[in-house]
């Protein structure tokens, strides 16, 4: 067989169901190949959609997402979908076609130095010389790409390969002698991890995406449940724990609750769970978890100690090593020490919510926290999937959105990349055709990559997408509000289109709606609609997301917290003159 045709071969023999991508001259012998194989080809209209779709895909199975695109142009327009799957930890294997090897390095037509380019943002990658190469490289590629830390690994392929012959033989077995990722945590470590919890009086969990990654969300409920140690989550680790979990605090950082910020200030042992502790989890650093013994747990050597000392660190499957430190806890007979911690945070919790009606009072406008809040209600229950965009919107919703599943909770979490939402739904609907996938989406980020709406339609995703439609840039019109005296600079909109209008245009249902009154039977049909539906929900511009820490500030001076104490008040929003972005403080530690 040629190349091309090993190629789709070797996709077929790694199980892959799905490609995402779009054609170009170097890549015709691919599709070629393609064209006579039973994957299904998603025909995306940009290549940085494509692989937000398979990033989707990807997140929602934990398998790898699968990619194919052209040289050039179509290459370098992966490149920030590699980015954001890489910061994310998402298995990928990314296929660009590349010029034929004769004249790579002569400046010929849509020739991209490829391999180049995304070498820091790749866990791995190839350019092949030779078709007979093919198996064995597509072999370790999804190896790679899903055992140990997950992540995106490229196979850039030129177009004279794709054509040369081989005899194709799939690999039985995958060796690499220079990768041996570290799978069983270090007996000794677990046994002094296991000490230090069951001495613990005010132990607490913060879990990242490694939990959800790793499948290890039973193991730690039966960490936490054995020890009664209650969890704060990353944005990534949202779904690592039930939300209806009793022991869940939910969202902690730079818009979490007050009440597992502060819980993390208070903690006398902290366990890092599959994170890599985030500057938006952490806030200053130097008053982090000030208290606190710290064990942290991680398959990547790398992350343990990159920004939080270590009291005890272990390398390993997280979900492997919190079921070897519950034997071990059972074998020292470890009996819980946090009654006292989980009645103090129980009345932190009440006096400290993320949101009240008591606040309401001058409002105007659908309030953006009863519109998530409502759909949480609507969705509670069902087999579903919540994607995000990147802005305010997403942390309305990793704030209320209530998930009772792993991996039902999608969102940007390293990158930030505005334009991942909207697609990934894409990808995880058609990962999950019974499950109801709705994207959070804002007006900012949907225009990202708007297109995709044809790509839905074409290929048959049920997707829906709330879109919160406040004309502008929220996130950056709030620091511009609270840090930059509402000096708003580029952040607001004066021309967007009529979303309606150009959802019907892709063929889309859609609706609008600007009373409160009409929010709940809107999200109702919005959900009820068969196939693809936007609904426009138009809020305020000045609508903040609070509580927030100021950039460069420590997580206890979040402003714009709820205290039910002093009469449903938000705290510390009197205190404006906070420090302009990346102005130096007495400490040194500049902003964000």
């Amino acid at each position: 067989m040629t190349g091309a045709q090993a190629v789709i071969a070797s996709l077929q023999a790694a199980g892959v169901e799905y490609v995402f991508g779009y054609p170009g001259g170097q890549a015709v012998k691919l599709f070629d190949a393609l064209f006579e194989s039973d994957i299904t080809f998603i025909l995306s209209r940009h290549e940085q959609a494509a692989v937000h779709e398979a990033d989707g895909y990807a997140r929602v199975t934990g398998k790898p997402g699968v990619v194919l695109v052209t040289s050039g142009p179509g290459a370098t327009n992966t490149v920030t979908g590699i980015a954001t799957a890489y910061m994310d930890s998402v298995p990928l294997v990314v296929i660009t076609a590349q010029v034929p090897t004769t004249v790579i390095g002569t400046d010929s037509f849509q020739e991209a130095d490829i391999f180049g380019v995304t070498l820091p943002v790749v866990k791995h990658s190839y350019l092949l010389r030779e078709a007979r190469e093919l198996p064995e490289t597509f072999a370790e590629a999804f190896h790679v790409a899903s055992t140990g830390r997950p992540g995106p690994v490229l196979i850039d392929v030129p177009s004279d390969v794709a054509g040369q012959e081989l005899e194709f033989t799939w690999p039985e077995t995958v060796n690499i002698p220079s990768y041996k990722p570290t799978v069983k945590g270090n007996a000794k470590q677990v046994r002094k991890a296991a000490a230090l919890i069951g001495e613990a009086r005010k132990p607490l969990v913060i879990a990242g995406g490694g939990v959800v990654s790793a499948n290890a969300s039973e193991a730690l409920a039966a960490l936490v449940d054995t020890m009664q140690i209650p969890v704060v989550c990353t944005l990534m680790g949202k779904t690592a724990l039930p939300s209806a979990h009793p022991l869940n605090l939910g969202h902690v950082g730079m818009h979490g609750s007050k009440y597992a910020n502060e819980a993390i200030a208070q903690c006398d042992l902290l366990i890092c769970v599959g994170t890599h502790l985030s500057d938006r989890v952490t806030g200053r650093i130097a008053h982090f978890a000030e208290r606190a013994r710290v064990i942290h747990i991680d398959i990547d050597p790398a992350e343990i100690g990159k920004v939080l000392p270590a009291d005890v660190p272990i390398v390993g499957d997280v979900a492997g090593v919190l079921a070897d430190i519950v034997e071990a806890l059972s074998a020292q007979k470890a009996q819980p020490q946090s009654k006292d911690w989980l009645a103090e945070l129980a009345e932190w919790k009440e006096r400290w919510p993320f949101y009240s009606t008591a606040v309401e009072e001058g409002r105007t406008g659908i309030i953006p926290e009863d519109v998530v809040m409502e759909l949480s209600r609507q969705l509670a229950g069902t087999r579903s999937i919540v994607t995000t965009e990147v802005g305010q919107h997403q942390m309305w919703a990793a704030q209320f959105m209530e998930r009772e599943t792993p991996r039902s909770f999608i969102t940007s979490g390293g990158l930030g990349t505005m334009g991942f939402g909207f697609p990934a739904a894409l990808g995880a609907s058609l990962a999950n055709p019974d499950d109801q996938v709705v994207c959070i989406a804002g007006d900012g980020s949907l225009q990202m990559n708007i297109q995709e709406m044809a790509t839905a339609l074409e290929a048959g995703a049920n997707v829906k997408v709330l879109l919160m439609n406040n004309s502008a840039l929220g996130m950056v019109h709030q620091w511009q509000t609270l840090f930059n005296n509402k000096r708003f600079m580029a952040t607001e909109f004066s021309a967007n289109p009529d979303f309606v209008a150009l959802a019907a245009a892709y063929g889309w249902q859609a609706a609008r709606v600007e009373d409160p009154s009409s929010v709940a039977a809107a999200i109702e049909t919005m959900l009820a609609a068969e196939g693809c539906y936007l609904l426009d929900v138009v809020i305020p511009r000045d609508a903040n997301v609070y509580p927030m820490v100021p950039p460069g500030g420590a997580t206890a001076d979040a402003v714009g917290a709820i205290d039910l104490a002093v009469g449903a008040v938000r705290l510390g929003l009197e205190r404006h003159e906070v420090r302009q972005v990346g102005e130096v403080n007495e400490e040194g530690e500049g902003g964000l």
